[in-house]
């Protein structure tokens, strides 16, 4: 998935093979034909060199030779301005700022209802219910351009797409009705930089 090395001056990705904004950095490396090495983490006992770079012990962490990153939508947009190429956000302020919003309300509108899901709480079956309502509801906004509100591929893009290929996991079944989405879905995940993304345990989510 990403080259390998000991050389300080790559960049080290501290992530996690199955969690949804580990995987969205990935993608974004990926996008940006980035060299660097992944170290897959447990996040079930964090190591005391994660801790040291990261108060919190979140992941994804990134290191970039004496920066280091946390926070998935912090550090996908570092590696946006640090790598112009292609761009992954829009020149103009407003049309950035749009997309920083729209990639806020995909994460508090479906990765918390993701997590929820995920966490396994007693209110999973709502939140599934909920989720799966509201990406049909928004299927008509995915028909509209080839990418989300967008005719480019963007950051937004990189975040929505690992929501969508743990869709069969969470138990959330997206009607052929809502083809808009089904569409949108399919141009995702046939795109190299995401096939590229994947960890082994996310390849298996498909089988």
């Amino acid at each position: 998935m990403a080259a390998v090395s000991n050389k300080r001056s790559v960049m080290t990705l501290y992530s996690d093979p199955r969690d949804p904004r580990c995987h969205r950095v990935r993608m974004v490396l990926a996008e940006k034909n980035i060299t660097f090495e992944v170290r897959d983490m447990d996040p079930s006992g964090m190591p005391e060199e994660l801790m040291e770079l990261n108060p919190y012990g979140s992941l994804p962490t990134l290191v970039d030779r004496d920066l280091k990153l946390y926070e998935s939508r912090i550090i996908m947009e570092y590696l946006d301005e640090r790598f112009p190429h292609p761009p992954l956000l829009p020149v103009d302020p407003v049309s950035r700022s749009n997309s920083r919003l729209l990639i806020y309300r995909v994460d508090q509108d479906w990765y918390s209802l993701m997590d929820v899901i995920r966490e396994g709480k007693k209110a999973a079956t709502k939140a599934r219910k909920e989720l799966r309502e509201s990406l049909i509801s928004t299927a008509p906004v995915f028909a509209a351009k080839p990418y989300f509100m967008s005719d480019e591929f963007t950051l937004v893009d990189c975040a929505i797409a690992p929501l969508l290929w743990r869709l069969p996991t969470l138990g959330v079944e997206i009607p052929a009705t809502a083809k808009g989405l089904r569409d949108y879905a399919a141009r995702l995940f046939e795109r190299e930089s995401f096939l590229q993304s994947l960890s082994e345990a996310e390849r298996e989510m498909a089988d």
